[in-house]
């Protein structure tokens, strides 16, 4: 390799889009160079506001999420976006693929949109959403957005991860009557 992983660590501590981008796919397909790296940029965690937003499919978590990151970025805030999808059985990837439902971002500096596929892993979560949230701390992300691929009983990781989680649920059962 032309970089060194000390290299790589400095351009996420820095922000930068593509050495980010890298370092969650390697983080995704578990190689050894992505543990090296998580090493190294550990020590610059723990600043960032995980907020996990759950619910059954449909309700809106996408136009929340959205609406979320418009107000921070309104605040000047980084912000890092985890958008957790079901996987697609032809490409292994992101099925929904949520960046393209969040374009009003598309060109802001200040963003980072993931898309990532469960990849069969249960609990409404990837295997890698914990480490790309740290990740995305120590590249600068002071909130990071944590979008799970909806929830029906067992779907509840998120509650572990996140410093604070809302629940989306449809309006028709809020306004269910007797």
């Amino acid at each position: 390799m032309s970089f060194t992983i000390e290299h790589w660590a400095n351009r996420v501590r820095a922000g930068d889009v593509r050495a980010i981008s890298r370092a969650i796919t390697a983080i995704e397909n578990h190689t050894p160079d992505a543990e090296k790296l998580l090493h190294i940029v550990f020590p610059q965690t723990g600043s960032a506001y995980l907020t996990g937003i759950t619910g059954a499919p449909g309700t809106g978590k996408s136009t929340l999420v959205d609406r979320l990151a418009a107000h921070y970025r309104g605040r000047q805030e980084q912000v890092g976006v985890i958008a957790v999808d079901p996987t697609s059985p032809y490409s292994g990837g992101a099925i929904l693929g949520d960046r393209i439902r969040m374009q009003s971002h598309a060109g802001d500096s200040g963003m980072f949109i993931r898309s990532m596929a469960t990849r069969g892993f249960l609990g409404g979560m990837a295997r890698a959403t914990a480490e790309v949230a740290l990740l995305l701390d120590a590249a600068g992300k002071r909130q990071v957005l944590i979008e799970t691929v909806g929830v029906g009983q067992d779907e509840v990781d998120i509650v572990r991860l996140a410093d604070c989680v809302v629940v989306v649920s449809p309006a028709w059962a809020t306004t269910f009557k007797t």
